[in-house]
């Protein structure tokens, strides 16, 4: 598995192990009902053109990054999404690719020592919780 920033090319490998837990819980078709005046019922249906949320999460005991993978992450989820910035494409492990974006209304990174306790060189080992957007 592997994040490509599309901006510059650079491409960080990711643990194969990390899960997508919200793969199945979303759908593209979006509707809104309301009631008219009349009392009829109105149904607005409509087909999503992006945004399916994926969301990668490391287990406790595997899917671990380094420092320096975590801080390369960072860097790349502080820029907001423009035309030319803040796309990159994730390949997940059975070679299917999504151009995404990090989600900036909540939390995009999560990353947790593996030690329990704050890590000291680039090498130490986190957790993490990456929130991506299909676009």
């Amino acid at each position: 598995m592997q994040l490509k920033n599309l901006a510059t090319g650079v491409a960080l490998p990711l643990p194969d192990d990390l899960l997508w837990t919200d793969e199945h819980a979303w759908s593209p078709a979006v509707a809104s009902v309301s009631y008219l005046l009349t009392g009829a019922l109105l149904v607005q249906s409509a087909t999503r053109q992006a945004g399916r949320p994926i969301t990668l999460v490391g287990p406790s005991d595997m899917a671990w990054v380094t420092r320096a993978a975590v801080n390369q992450l960072h860097g790349w989820a502080a820029a907001p999404l423009t035309a030319s910035s803040g796309r990159f494409e994730l390949t997940l492990r059975d070679a299917r690719v999504f151009t995404v974006a990090f989600r900036h209304q909540e939390a995009a990174i999560e990353a947790e020592p593996v030690l329990g306790f704050p890590a000291q060189a680039d090498t130490d080992f986190y957790r993490i919780t990456l929130r991506l957007m299909q676009i």
